[in-house]
């Protein structure tokens, strides 16, 4: 969701508005670090940091702050058993940060910023409350909460899309881009043949139509996900060569069945493709334990391969990351 313009919009219209945030987990949640939830003076919401009694009491506490027309943050550790009657069994920390008008001018600055798209990380200081940007488009990880040595806070906005670069467009391939519109991936669907596209489409979705799609293969981003499902399996078979000579993809993905990889290893390797490359092909894709044909079925069981892949990447380039906090990080 376009956060920061959601609250200068609830600024501009009532006055005050408030940011909840998931800021720490310990044990079962039912969100993870960074969640996010926008509490209205009115006492609308967009987003949540996972429903229950949590989300009930944080809501509370956000039109608390506002009615006493507070301006800052405020940190609320709570054990979900013990305090709120929750099975998940863990502890929750949750941020609560109140708007008022003054500070629409920081908020619109922060919505601008945002428009712009990418990622970026705000730093806010202890002393005087201020939100600045501290470092745009940089290596940063999953949407965070931080809170410093020396009491700044430091967090994640932005959207954080894993590019998918689908090539085709027919049942299932119309199937997959539905089902992965309200997921973080940002989708480039790509077919030989430009009326395969629907007339309305979901948001983060770029349609290509050209003559030879494994022409495309080598302007896709190092990060991006390779998902094959042509209408042809010749065609296939070149998208699939073309994104494993490349090799620089987290995953290459070909719809079909075993019989169809078995014959797709051995043609790959009379191409050159390395083995280890070859290897490295899901075919067929989707998640084991789905029998069904359908191609809404179908698409359901590759977005959980999907996300499967997706939280393990990010996962991974999180466990790599040395972040330079607090006074580290140049503004």
């Amino acid at each position: 969701m376009s956060l920061w313009r959601r609250i200068a919009d609830g600024l501009a219209r009532d006055g005050a508005c408030a940011l909840v945030t998931v800021a720490e987990v310990a044990g079962s949640a039912p969100r993870e670090v960074g969640a996010r939830m926008i509490v209205r003076a009115d006492g609308g919401l967009s987003g949540t940091i996972g429903g229950g009694t949590l989300e009930y009491e944080a809501i509370r506490w956000a039109r608390a702050a506002m009615a006493d027309g507070r301006s800052d943050l405020a940190l609320r550790r709570v054990s979900l058993g013990p305090d709120l009657g929750q099975c998940c069994g863990g502890r929750v920390e949750v941020a609560i940060e109140a708007f008022s008008v003054k500070d629409l001018a920081e908020v619109s600055a922060l919505a601008e910023r945002e428009a712009m798209g990418g990622r970026f990380l705000t730093r806010r200081d202890p002393l005087t409350g201020q939100r600045k940007v501290a470092a745009v488009n940089a290596d940063l990880p999953a949407a965070a909460f931080v809170q410093a040595e020396d009491g700044s806070v430091l967090e994640w906005f932005g959207a954080s899309e894993r590019p998918v670069w689908l090539f085709g467009a027919g049942h299932v391939g119309r199937a997959v881009v539905l089902a992965l519109a309200p997921l973080p991936f940002a989708v480039t669907w790509i077919d030989s043949r430009a009326d395969m596209f629907p007339g309305a489409m979901p948001g983060q979705l770029t349609c290509i139509a050209h003559d030879r799609p494994a022409e495309l293969v080598d302007k896709a981003p190092d990060d991006a996900f390779i998902l094959i499902m042509t209408h042809s399996h010749a065609l296939d078979e070149d998208i699939a060569a073309a994104a494993l000579g490349i090799g620089r993809f987290p995953y290459v993905g070909v719809i079909g069945s075993a019989t169809k990889r078995a014959r797709f290893v051995s043609r790959l390797g009379k191409r050159g493709v390395a083995p280890a490359a070859v290897a490295a092909m899901v075919c067929p894709v989707g998640a084991g334990g789905v029998s069904s044909k359908l191609p809404a079925a179908i698409a359901a069981s590759i977005a959980v391969e999907l996300l499967v892949k997706n939280e393990a990447a990010n996962g991974e380039t999180l466990s790599n990351q040395t972040l330079a906090l607090g006074s580290g990080l140049r503004q």
